[in-house]
């Protein structure tokens, strides 16, 4: 049975919710997406399996499989998507839309665009007999924990010479990008009346002291770690979000600053952490502070300029490989063994906005290097 079109396929896609958020009260399942794919897939003469993520009710990877032997190509992507404000959309986020050659909805780029461009590239082969397997896979939770993409490093699979993961990078190949870790630096003072300070122990000021030493420690990164191959060239840490106090007129007992800290390839990312830690206890002195990450840090990723993925997609897609700041899969892929690139159709600048879209114009293009990279690495 043939298999719908792109378009197609991409309505059903974004009809189907998939929210994964480390709200609980936000967070979704991902397994009715996956169900399409997995029936898509199967038409197609794939063996599927669909792995459920442990303690995560609703949560599953998707791996489909063609051919036989050892090497070939993985094409990669994440189901799930970011919440939404649905009010600040111009139409609903959850139907496709199209207006002036762009198709707008919650994931049209980041990322369940890509899946149906794999599925046509696989289609154009259908009846081609692979000489070696082509993998495509769908994992769960990119969003929240990478929990999906975890799971399948954990277990060791899949394998393949190579793999792409298809965000969207405007069909330019992307061979490295920083590591991400959130933390949570909460201070435990102690309240009491404002009228006299020695009553209590202000968590707002032993704050200030830790957000000044990390003012420093943030500047101290920046000496030492230096990539010019990125447009960002030093490692970044974001003072995101402070929660304190509840009453002007109590001496503010809790408090809790939450940072974003992106890394270079090469950077030991526990070993950061764990300075970061020491420094910010240094700072708060006598106040008590606790330093924890948000989830488990994203490592940094470069793959080498001169592979032969990299060359394929520069050739391909006549543009050459760059470095990006945003984090994806990629690191759990590449501990495979598989030489990896990330190169989608889309606008990163387009992800996790509201009206997000994916331009029409890039479709058939992007549907056309996956099919000539299959015929390199399968035919």
């Amino acid at each position: 049975m043939p298999i719908p079109k792109p378009v197609e396929m991409l309505k059903t896609l974004i009809a189907e919710p998939s929210v994964s958020s480390v709200d609980a009260g936000r967070d979704m399942g991902n397994l009715a997406v996956v169900s399409h794919l997995a029936t898509w897939l199967e038409d197609l003469g794939f063996e599927v399996e669909v792995l459920a993520l442990p303690e995560r009710s609703g949560k599953g990877n998707l791996i489909a499989r063609r051919g036989s032997g050892t090497d070939g190509l993985v094409l990669a992507g994440h189901t799930d998507t970011v919440p939404c404000d649905e009010a600040l959309w111009n139409a609903d986020p959850f139907a496709l839309s199209e207006h002036g050659e762009k198709f707008y909805g919650l994931g049209t780029c980041d990322m369940k665009g890509f899946f149906p461009l794999a599925l046509a590239a696989a289609a154009n082969h259908q009846r081609s007999r692979l000489k070696r397997p082509l993998t495509i896979v769908a994992t769960a939770d990119e969003e929240s924990s990478m929990d999906g993409a975890r799971y399948l490093a954990a277990k060791g699979i899949p394998k393949a010479a190579a793999a792409v993961i298809g965000e969207p990078t405007d069909m330019r190949p992307v061979r490295a990008h920083k590591g991400v870790a959130m933390i949570s630096i909460a201070v435990a003072g102690a309240s009491g009346h404002s009228s006299n300070p020695a009553l209590g122990d202000n968590a707002l000021e032993a704050m200030h002291r830790i957000i000044g030493a990390l003012i420093a420690f943030r500047a101290g990164l920046a000496e030492k770690h230096i990539d010019p191959g990125f447009e960002v060239s030093v490692p970044t840490l974001n003072l995101g979000c402070l929660r304190a106090g509840d009453n002007p007129n109590r001496i503010c007992g809790h408090a809790e600053l939450q940072i974003d800290l992106r890394l270079l390839p090469g950077m030991d990312t526990a070993a950061v952490v764990d300075d970061l830690r020491e420094c910010v206890e240094r700072a708060s002195g006598e106040t008590p502070a606790t330093v924890r990450t948000l989830f488990r840090p994203v490592t940094p990723y470069q793959t080498p300029a001169q592979g032969r993925l990299v060359a394929a997609l520069e050739t391909l897609s006549g543009r050459p490989a760059h470095t990006v700041a945003f984090g994806t899969e990629a690191p759990f892929f590449q501990a495979l063994g598989m030489e990896t690139v990330v190169f989608g159709a889309g606008s990163i600048d387009q992800a996790h906005q509201p009206n997000e879209f994916l331009q029409a114009s890039q479709l058939r293009p992007m549907e056309d290097a996956l099919t000539a990279l299959i015929a390199q690495y399968c035919l």
